[in-house]
This record gives structure tokens, C-alpha cells and sequence, in this order.
């Protein structure tokens, strides 16, 4: 069995190098970090087989990896890591959560350390460079969200590019041909966040297929900021420029947005749904503030229960793949424990999607 020296030599590094390309404690330029994975794949090398060992007779833990800025405040994420919470207890587990930023680097430290069983990644960037990891050193994961390589790991999602669209045919059926599609914020856009790039995706989407003007904003997480852009973008009736030519509706699909919309849209002037309809996708369930306008609720409670089942049966599937290479082993885990897709559907508020003459 290969070891970490048999690595190093190979890789031409110190084993401690090899260690820290593992663990993301030190900065390794990305030439060293390809030696050392051609050597891993070389020799068939699994890190830290004591881990291995530890993680075979099962530590009844899951690790929540949760990417977050200190100080920052998101309903979302705090709903989904007690949702994960409640299913993980129901399954018999405990959840260990890792909030860091250097997504790789946390990951490998927490797969290292043998702490856990598996891993429910969220925040999930389209190119996620956490299955590189899960690769690496085959420690079983699944994702809250769709990757690009979607046959890569077990996930589960939102069907966000169906989403957008949905809400794009309802409002042309309705007879609106001006619409803005506010998306998540630029931030989300540069870091290729799948929920982001599927969504606009899926408003464009939209747009050629009913002819629909939609135009793709981003959105702020200042209220005054986004009062100030959305007067610039919605507020031309109060100008006398035909009815027809300005943006009768509006789609909303960042989430940190959507608590602060209607507040946003009073401060810029416009009246809903007298100047424009509203609609929302990814409200949180059971949310109030949201109930008064047409949306797309995001399914918390089942993703975070089917997402668990998914990283569960997972560390099974590849406790019984154990031998075949950590290649083999993560692909015959995506493909053993499979994903779910789950379909958007547009809920009736008590404002109606309305007719753009009013």
C-alpha cells in the first residue's frame, strides 16, 4: 500500500507538502498541487488510512459545510442547517458544522480529521471545486445544488431554470411583454453559484419563448441602493413614457432581496400591483411577508431531508465500494445513490398576477 512518502518522492516534494496540499493549511502553488494529485492517482494513494478506519466503523456524525462571511446574517442558510439538523437527528446523526470560506481547504480539514461520516455541501458553485475533494480523498458528500457536472455527486435541488421561466410564461400569459428579472447579486454571478446561473438561464429561457422583453438586473443587498436602481429601471410612468414600452412586471430571484422588496419598491415611488407585478422565486415556506405576492417557494424541508438521506446512503455506498480507487469509488457513489431534481410550482398571493393595462 502506497504511503505519503511514496507520494512526496514521486511528486518530488516533502511529505509534509503532500500533507498540506491535502489539508489547505498552507498556500501551495497550483504546479505543486498537480504534482502531488498525478502521484495520488499514480499510486492509488488514500490519505490518512487511520481516517479511513475511523470513518468505516461510522462516528454517527454529518458535517454541514456552510460558507459564510463573519457578520453577515442569511434566513436561508439559517433554515436550511436546522432543517439538515432535524433530518440528520432523525436519521440517528449528529451535525458538525463548518462555516469556512476556503471551501476545498475546509472540506479536506474536515474529511481529515475523521470526525464525520459524510458531508452535506451547500452553496454550490456550477465548476465546485469541493469534488475535486470528494475525489481526492473519497469522502462521501452530497450537495444542496446542481453542479455542471451533475453525474459527479448526489445532489438535490430547487429546478431553478425552470423556475425563471415558469415565472416568465405565467406573466407573457397575462399579457405582459416588459418584464425585469432581478437576480442575485453580481458577487453570486463572478463566483458561478449554480442557483444564480440557472436562474437567469432560465429567464432568458423564458423570454425566447414567449418574445417577452426581460430584462436581467442584478440585485443589492442595501435597501436604499435597490430602491434607487429599481426607480431607474420600473420608475418611468411617473415620466409619460408609454405604457407599453416600460416593464410592467418584476421577478425577483435573490434571496437576501426578497424580505426587503416591497419596502424597496415604496421607496422608489411604485405601487404593487397598481405600477407593477411582483412575482417571487425561493421564498422561504411559511414566510408571511411573501404571502401577498405570486411566488416560487423554496422546498427547505425536503431538500434538507432528501439531501441527508443522499449524503447517508452515500457513506454506505462507499463504505461497500472500499478497494476500487477513489475515482471509481465517488462515480459508483453518484451513480448508486442518484439525484432529485425537484420542480418549481407558482403559487397564487392575494395580489394576482394582474394585466399590464391597469
Amino acid at each position: 500500500m502506497a504511503t505519503i512518502r511514496d507520494v512526496a518522492r514521486r511528486a518530488g516534494v516533502a511529505p509534509s507538502t503532500v500533507s498540506y496540499v491535502f489539508n489547505g493549511s498552507r498556500s501551495i502553488s497550483e504546479e505543486t498541487r498537480r504534482r502531488v494529485r498525478e502521484a495520488v492517482d499514480a499510486l492509488g494513494y488514500h490519505p490518512r488510512a487511520s481516517a479511513r478506519t475511523l470513518r468505516s466503523s461510522r462516528t454517527q456524525v454529518l458535517a454541514l459545510a456552510l460558507p459564510r462571511a463573519a457578520g453577515l446574517q442569511d434566513s436561508v442558510d439559517g433554515r436550511f442547517a436546522i432543517d439538515v439538523s432535524d433530518a440528520a437527528n432523525a436519521l440517528g446523526y449528529d451535525l458538525l458544522l463548518s462555516t469556512s470560506q476556503d471551501k476545498a481547504g475546509g472540506l479536506r480539514r474536515v474529511a481529515l480529521s475523521g470526525l464525520a461520516d459524510a458531508a452535506v455541501l451547500m452553496a454550490v458553485d456550477m465548476e465546485d471545486a469541493r469534488i475535486d475533494v470528494v475525489r481526492e480523498l473519497a469522502f462521501p458528500a452530497a450537495l444542496i445544488g446542481r453542479p455542471a457536472d451533475e453525474d459527479a455527486l448526489p445532489w438535490t435541488d430547487l429546478d431553478w431554470e425552470e423556475a425563471a421561466s415558469l415565472a416568465v410564461g405565467e406573466l407573457a400569459a397575462a399579457g405582459h411583454r416588459e418584464m425585469v428579472y432581478l437576480a442575485p447579486g453580481e458577487s453570486e454571478v463572478r463566483a458561478r453559484r449554480s442557483y444564480a446561473l440557472r436562474g437567469i438561464a432560465g429567464a432568458r429561457r423564458g423570454a425566447r419563448t414567449t418574445g417577452a422583453a426581460v430584462t436581467v438586473v442584478h440585485s443589492l443587498d442595501d435597501p436604499g441602493r435597490l430602491a434607487h436602481r429599481l426607480g431607474a429601471l420600473l420608475g418611468d410612468h411617473r415620466t409619460g413614457r408609454g405604457a407599453g414600452k416600460r416593464p410592467t412586471a418584476l421577478i425577483v430571484q435573490h434571496p437576501s432581496a426578497h424580505h426587503h422588496i416591497l419596502t424597496s419598491m415604496n421607496a422608489a415611488g411604485l405601487r404593487v400591483p397598481e405600477d407593477l407585478t411582483v412575482v417571487m422565486i425561493g421564498t422561504l415556506p411559511g414566510d408571511p411577508s411573501s404571502h401577498r405576492l405570486p411566488r416560487i417557494e423554496l422546498p427547505v424541508e425536503t431538500l434538507a431531508t432528501e439531501v441527508t438521506r443522499l449524503a447517508v446512503a452515500a457513506a454506505a455506498a462507499l463504505r461497500e465500494a472500499t478497494g476500487r480507487g477513489a475515482e471509481a469509488s465517488t462515480r459508483l457513489l453518484a451513480e448508486s445513490v442518484g439525484q432529485l431534481l425537484i420542480r418549481p410550482v407558482l403559487l397564487p398571493g392575494s395580489d394576482p398576477l394582474g394585466s399590464p393595462t391597469r
